[in-house]
């Protein structure tokens, strides 16, 4: 780890980073900055663009470690940007944008653009354009949109972008974690932005900042009381888990777990800690737990909301709702149906391993790593039923 201070979107942050790591991966896994996309990882694409001290800059080439000292702004720190702003509004009368995924560094080349070379031509735009890629657009409003803002600029003088500074965005992204102030002036050590999981089995749960939200409702043949009991107990809760285990003896307030995932060829194992508060009189209760992957360094927070309903005498339906933030390569598995269906046929198999522990029995799924990969090909094989009407 490498100590370094930036100044990002007008914040200063003194911390540590990787040296291998991408100034794309730090503003984007760190700091929760997903305006900066990546597209090719090889700057060629330009969908990554930033500003570096105030000139565009491919940020998935580009490493913290090596910009010591240096300004960044983000498309999140161009919210208030005038130039941005008559930029953003000429793209959406142009129609020039369709998926929008190239749009962030349009908007951050097209503004260097109209600064340095005001009322510039359309042969001209296309040639400064080169290095921004689009794949759905075909550029005609693109250029049409940046055109327009140049013509309205022309005759001001040329900007020399390099150098330049932007005040900090007045309403700065709500997705940015807090970052820690400089302190070397101090002779404070730096802290790092996201703090590790504690090595201890106390730490304060937080309210998750924009998580994916999953409900879900299953039924066990059991009466409330015995689905309650099994609940206050974290050895066999977890052991429901497909891929989760105790590493150490919980005390049924606190603990401490693995749960490993495998995706293809990857290999994860989670392991964090957690802290579980039931409600008694309603009969629900909540999990929160922090953990990390010693390989990739993805991260993941979670909350677990449960609720018991007894349906019958020996019957009862549990209600539960989790919310989970995942950061780092393994993020992919975070995101939209997938995600959803994942979840809900871990549900089931959470669900088959519940009813058989309230039965005594051993567990249908065992206890192994979670393997995303077959459960994709299941939630496809799902999907290909329902389509041609076998399932």
């Amino acid at each position: 780890m490498k100590p370094v201070r930036l100044e990002i979107n007008g914040r200063s942050i003194d911390t540590e980073v990787e040296p291998r790591q991408s100034l794309a991966d730090f503003v984007r896994e760190e700091l929760l900055l997903t305006g900066t996309h990546l597209g090719c990882e090889h700057g060629v694409c330009g969908a990554c663009t930033v500003l570096v001290d105030g000139a565009p800059a491919r940020s998935c080439i580009a490493y913290p470690v090596a910009l010591d000292g240096a300004r960044i702004t983000t498309i999140e720190g161009l919210a208030q940007d005038e130039v941005a702003g008559e930029l953003r509004a000429a793209f959406t009368r142009e129609h020039a944008l369709q998926c929008g995924f190239c749009t962030p560094g349009m908007l951050i080349m097209a503004r260097d653009i109209v600064l340095r070379r005001p009322g510039l031509d359309e042969a001209a735009i296309r040639h400064e354009l080169a290095g921004n890629l689009c794949r759905c657009t075909g550029y005609t409003g693109i250029v049409r949109a940046i055109r327009a803002v140049a013509l309205a600029r022309a005759g001001e003088a040329s900007v020399v972008t390099r150098g330049a500074s932007l005040p900090m965005p007045a309403d700065p992204s709500p997705l940015t974690l807090p970052v820690s102030p400089a302190r070397r002036a101090s002779g404070e050590s730096p802290a790092p932005l996201v703090a590790p999981p504690p090595a201890g089995l106390e730490f304060e749960p937080a309210p998750l900042r924009n998580p994916v939200e999953i409900t879900e409702a299953f039924e066990v043949d059991a009466p409330r009381g015995a689905v309650w009991a099994l609940f206050q107990d974290p050895a066999r809760v977890i052991a429901c888990l497909p891929g989760a285990r105790l590493t150490q003896p919980s005390d049924g307030r606190r603990l401490q777990a693995q749960m490993s995932v495998k995706l293809g060829p990857m290999q994860a194992a989670f392991s964090g800690v957690g802290l579980i508060a039931p409600e008694p009189a309603s009969w629900s209760g909540i999990l929160h737990g922090r953990g990390v992957d010693g390989r990739s360094a993805s991260r993941i927070e979670a909350r677990l909301a449960y609720r018991l309903e007894a349906t019958g005498e020996k019957a009862t339906r549990v209600h539960i709702e989790v919310a989970y933030v995942l950061q780092g390569p393994l993020a992919q598995m975070s995101r939209g149906a997938i995600a959803r269906d994942l979840a809900a046929r871990l549900t089931s198999a959470f669900a088959a391993n519940l009813g058989a522990a309230l039965k005594g029995q051993a567990t249908p799924v065992a206890a192994m790593p979670l393997d995303a990969g077959s459960l994709f090909l299941a939630m496809v094989r799902g999907w290909l039923a329902r389509l041609f009407g076998r399932g």
